[in-house]
C-alpha cells in the first residue's frame, strides 16, 4: 500500500486539500480476523481481466454502497480492483484515513500478512481519462508504478488538484454516498500528517488489533461482492 502522494513540497496548508502519504495498513472493527488463505496470500493467482463494465457492492458498518468501475477508464486499475474484491481482500478492512470535505481512504487489508504479500504487487500506471470528482474512486500512489490495493472516494471536486498528479479514476459510487459520508471521521487526517488518526507504520504492523484498540469508532467493510451490472436501456424506438 502506497502513499497517495509521493511529495509533500505543497507544504503543511495544502496537506488539508491533496491526499499525502498514507503508506500501508490493516484494519477493521469485531472479532480478530481469520487466518488469510494461501491463494489470497498469493497475488499472482489474482489476475484476471475485469469485465468492461462491473458493479461491487460494499456492505459497512454504515451501511451500503456500490461502486461501478469502467474498465476503459483505467484498465490496469479495474483489473486489480475487480480482483481484490473477488478474492475478498477488503472484508473486514478499516476505512482508516477518512478527511471530511476531502476523501476517504481505504484497502488496507485486515491481516498484515495480507498486506505484506500484496505491498510488493504494483500495477502501472493508467493515463488520466477522467476527473476526479465526488464520488469518483481511484488508487492511492507513491511515485510512478506504485499503486497496490489501497484506494480513495473523492468526497468532493479534487480533480484540480489531483488530476495533474496523475491520480486516474476508475470508477465511480453510483448508490450509497450518502453512506460514504457518514463514515466516521471525527479522528481527523493520519498521524503521518499532523493529524489524530492512526500511523500508518503501526497500522502496517500491527493491523486490526491496533486499529481497533486506539481507534474503536473507525468504520470498516463486512464484505465486498461483484454483483451485477445494470443492462443498458434498449434503444428507442424510431
Amino acid at each position: 500500500m502506497k502513499p497517495l502522494i509521493a511529495s509533500l513540497v505543497l507544504g503543511v496548508v495544502a496537506l488539508a486539500q491533496t491526499p499525502a502519504p498514507p503508506k500501508k495498513s490493516v484494519a477493521t472493527k469485531g472479532a480478530a480476523p481469520a487466518a488469510a488463505s494461501s491463494r489470497l496470500l498469493d497475488p499472482s493467482l489474482w489476475r484476471a481481466r475485469a469485465p468492461e463494465l462491473f458493479r461491487a457492492k460494499f456492505t459497512t458498518t454504515k451501511g451500503d454502497f456500490v461502486i461501478e468501475v469502467h474498465r476503459d477508464w483505467a484498465p490496469q486499475g479495474a483489473d486489480r480492483f475487480y480482483n481484490l474484491v473477488r478474492s475478498h481482500f477488503f472484508n473486514n478492512a478499516t476505512f482508516y484515513r477518512v478527511v471530511k470535505g476531502f476523501i476517504v481512504q481505504f484497502g488496507a487489508a485486515a491481516d498484515p500478512k495480507v498486506t505484506a504479500a500484496w505491498n510488493k504487487a504494483n500495477i502501472k500506471d493508467d493515463p488520466v481519462k477522467q476527473s476526479n470528482k465526488e464520488g469518483t474512486v481511484t488508487y492511492a500512489m507513491g511515485g510512478p508504478n506504485t499503486r497496490t490495493t489501497e484506494v480513495f472516494i473523492n468526497f468532493r471536486d479534487n480533480a484540480q488538484s489531483l488530476d495533474g498528479q496523475g491520480f486516474a479514476p476508475f470508477g465511480t459510487v453510483t448508490e450509497g454516498m450518502d453512506v460514504v459520508k457518514l463514515l466516521y471521521a471525527d479522528y481527523g487526517d493520519i498521524a503521518d500528517l499532523g493529524g489524530h488518526g492512526p500511523s500508518q507504520a503501526r497500522v502496517q504492523a500491527e493491523g486490526k488489533a491496533y486499529l481497533d484498540k486506539n481507534f474503536p469508532k473507525l468504520d470498516s467493510i463486512r464484505t465486498a461482492v461483484i454483483v451485477p451490472a445494470e443492462a443498458p436501456p434498449p434503444p428507442a424506438k424510431k
